[in-house]
């Protein structure tokens, strides 16, 4: 059986980039894409569990996970392009302009 410390390690690292990436950032895109980078760290992390202990039920939760996560980019992108037809910019500093 492989090692689970190096697939954590890694999991780790690149939930720390995403984790960094959105709360740096102000493009809404490049948001979107850090939090999706945050979920697949976690998809990794289940399924390195989910093969260390032998069982499927990490995987079929990763599966749902992506799922959501697909369900989260398009409303995202959605909302984005919205945004940008009414405003012409994504810039997350315009969008307090959306409250009423």
């Amino acid at each position: 059986m492989e090692n689970l410390n190096g697939y954590l390690i890694i999991s780790a690292i690149l939930f720390s980039i995403g984790t960094i990436g959105v709360l740096t950032r102000k493009n809404a895109i490049v948001i979107f894409m850090c939090i999706e980078l945050m979920l697949n760290a976690v998809n990794l992390t289940f399924v390195a569990f989910s093969r260390h202990l032998g069982n499927l039920d990490g995987q079929v939760f990763v599966l749902f996970v992506m799922v959501v996560a697909a369900a989260e980019a398009a409303v995202g992108l959605a909302l984005m392009v919205a945004f940008y037809n009414n405003k012409e910019s994504i810039d997350v500093d315009d969008m307090i302009l959306m409250k009423w």
